[in-house]
């Protein structure tokens, strides 16, 4: 099923004229366990960052959010391609199984800010990759994405049809944990490897102007949400979910 779909997502990003740019693909291991840590701009994320891996032969497992796995379309798709569904609540057994997966020689991909960044800059990344990666004794591989945010993003236009919008993805040496090493400090080397080769990226994307500067960070001159500004939104949203998680309980 996997391969149906990768070959299925293919066609539409050419209808889309999607223009790829991939830079590492050589990093990838064509064996062996692998935590994939992806930056998150858009929704499409995780189907770009698997063409990655297609030059090593490899089909990456997600890890994603369990309502998705509750879609009636895009559900037995998921389970299908055998991505691992995640309990915000409690992530342990989702955790646990990816650990797991990874073992077993599978590469896992991980997305460790945890949310979509509004303000299109790394947010704070949480220690999951770091500590999935130190417990299975695998390497991660740093990937960036940058103009996925164009094609569908939080709280702007999106762009389905054609739009020959290019993107990038860079996928960074193998980044090692030692078994002794800190987890909260590798996290943020990890950030800090990341955030650099994001930035080379922004630097060599065509420029934005016009409409289009929603999409560009605060930082570059862009109309983006500062990160602080960003992260208001992001707690105004979590606020109504909590409200309407106890509305629900309270009219059982």
């Amino acid at each position: 099923m996997y391969s149906s779909v990768i070959t299925t997502a293919r066609g539409v990003f050419a209808a889309q004229g999607i223009r790829f740019r991939i830079e590492g693909e050589d990093n990838v291991p064509r064996s062996g366990g692998a935590v994939m840590a992806i930056n998150h701009t858009g929704y499409f994320d995780f189907t770009y960052a698997g063409l990655a891996a297609r030059r090593s032969g490899r089909l990456v497992r997600f890890m994603a959010k369990k309502s998705i796995f509750a879609h009636p379309v895009a559900g037995p798709l998921m389970r299908g391609m055998r991505h691992i569904p995640v309990d915000r609540r409690d992530g342990r057994a989702s955790f646990m199984r990816a650990v797991e997966a990874v073992r077993d020689g599978e590469i896992v991909g991980v997305f460790p800010e945890a949310t979509m960044s509004r303000s299109f800059e790394l947010k704070e990344f949480k220690p999951g990759a770091v500590r999935m990666a130190q417990e299975a004794g695998v390497p991660i591989l740093p990937t960036t994405i940058w103009g996925s945010q164009r094609v569908w993003s939080k709280d702007l236009p999106k762009h389905l049809g054609r739009h020959n919008i290019p993107i990038s993805i860079v996928v960074g040496e193998p980044f090692h944990v030692a078994p002794d090493d800190n987890r909260n400090e590798a996290t943020v080397r990890l950030q800090a490897v990341m955030e650099a080769q994001l930035h080379a990226q922004q630097a060599a994307y065509p420029p934005l102007t016009g409409d289009d500067l929603v999409y560009q960070p605060a930082r570059l001159g862009g109309k983006a949400p500062t990160p602080d500004d960003a992260a208001a939104l992001d707690n105004a949203d979590m606020t109504r979910t909590v409200d309407k998680f106890n509305k629900r309980r309270t009219s059982r």
